[in-house]
């Protein structure tokens, strides 16, 4: 995704919650000792309730929990009507959170031998998880983890849904799947069909080239212009191709489910007619690289907030910590965001550092010792592997104190 062309990062005009809601969210936690994170359950609901009106009633919401990775959370959003099922990142996480869940999807494939033998053995759990596959060489690997004496796993497979074009050499989206086009994936339908010990179950598709890239970003026209072209094009052409291979699938063998899309695309591949539900979580907190998307707009949910620890001038205010880089290429749109208090900016020589964080801006001149400043990370989930405690608020009182899986003692990744 493309960086902000200004280092500073502030909040730009109409980003974020109002003054009004930030100074209620910093009254109702002032009393907590920072490093510490917060939900705001007014913003997170209305997310909730959001994505599934962005799904129009023709698909439901599978929750993606790498995403949230708090339990409560989860099962806050995933009871709200247009809802149903996980999608998961590795299986300890899924028989963990199938435990509670009837429907959980690991999103990639797994080569943990442990946790594949705990399914083999567990009737319960394999009628509740459907692993993920792309090849015949992950059939041989399962059969070889766990043997083939044992019920049928649940399998889905996970259908490449990037660009390509000028016959293959240009590629635009994540590297996924090797399954790309109708004949490969009814081949490997058959396969899976052939084979005793696994039951197909569905198809899941993630267009990262339109779902997980902002429309909008700030600078370059002629790049926005270029990456909503791509899009226009990428959307038909997976359109068209998914339709396809749905239909090939099909010919082999019913399917349960068409999972497809992210929280960035919501609205176009709810419309295809082949799928039945969409993969969503980033949504639901809001963080900083959906600030730049034409779509839609999330409420900013989840914060982590920091304390001021010197003033090394009278026009800087230096924060402890605040490092808190988000995955992916590295670039100025990983850093957190400032959300609060307004008119802060980063040191474009030090950024967000791992010790320190140095603010500047008109704001930085009142802050003291001790006060509170507020941060968006940029990705959603990524937030919850820094901290073991989640504090909900609502109105303007912390009604809750949630865990997140490093919380209670778990770590998929």
């Amino acid at each position: 995704m493309a960086s902000p062309p200004d280092a500073t990062r502030t909040v730009s005009a109409g980003l974020g919650p109002s003054a009004a809601r930030m100074a209620q969210l910093n009254k109702a936690t002032e009393h907590l000792d920072p490093p510490f994170a917060v939900v705001d359950l007014d913003a997170f609901d209305a997310n909730a309730a959001d994505l599934a009106r962005r799904a129009a009633g023709s698909a439901t919401i599978r929750l993606a929990s790498k995403s949230v990775r708090s339990r409560a959370l989860i099962r806050r959003a995933v009871q709200r009507q247009g809802y149903r099922g996980i999608l998961a990142f590795t299986l300890p996480e899924a028989l963990w959170l199938a435990e509670e869940h009837a429907d959980v999807v690991i999103g990639y494939p797994t080569t943990d031998r442990t946790a594949l033998r705990r399914l083999a053995a567990d009737e319960r759990a394999a009628s509740r998880i459907t692993l993920m596959i792309d090849s015949i060489g992950q059939l041989d690997f399962i059969d070889e983890a766990v043997g083939t004496s044992r019920p049928a796993l649940r399998v889905c497979i996970d259908l490449d849904a990037s660009l390509e074009l000028a016959g293959g050499r240009l590629h635009l989206g994540p590297y996924r799947s090797p399954v790309h086009t109708p004949q490969q994936a009814a081949a490997l339908a058959r396969a899976i069909q052939d084979r005793a010990g696994f039951h197909l179950a569905g198809v899941m598709s993630y267009e990262g080239q339109i779902a997980g890239l902002g429309d909008n970003q700030p600078g370059s026209p002629l790049k926005r212009a270029a990456i909503r072209a791509m899009q226009r094009v990428s959307a038909h052409e997976l359109a068209d191709r998914r339709a396809a291979a749905i239909a090939a699938i099909e010919a082999v063998a019913p399917l349960e489910f068409v999972n497809g899309g992210g929280t960035g695309s919501i609205e176009q591949t709810a419309a295809e007619h082949a799928i039945t539900e969409v993969g969503a979580g980033s949504g639901l907190y809001g963080p900083g690289l959906f600030d730049f998307y034409r779509r839609f707009r999330p409420q900013p949910a989840a914060y982590f907030v920091m304390s001021v620890v010197r003033r090394p001038t009278a026009k800087i205010a230096t924060v402890l910590g605040g490092g808190w880089i988000a995955s992916g290429p590295p670039g100025l749109d990983r850093q957190p965001t400032l959300s609060w208090p307004r008119g802060l900016r980063m040191n474009p020589m030090e950024g967000a550092g791992e010790v320190q964080t140095p603010l500047l801006g008109r704001a930085a001149h009142a802050l003291r010792l001790g006060d509170h400043v507020w941060f968006r990370h940029a990705k959603a989930g990524e937030l919850c592997e820094r901290v073991n405690t989640l504090h909900l608020v609502s109105g303007t009182d912390v009604v809750e104190q949630v865990p997140t899986y490093r919380g209670e003692g778990h770590a998929f990744l």
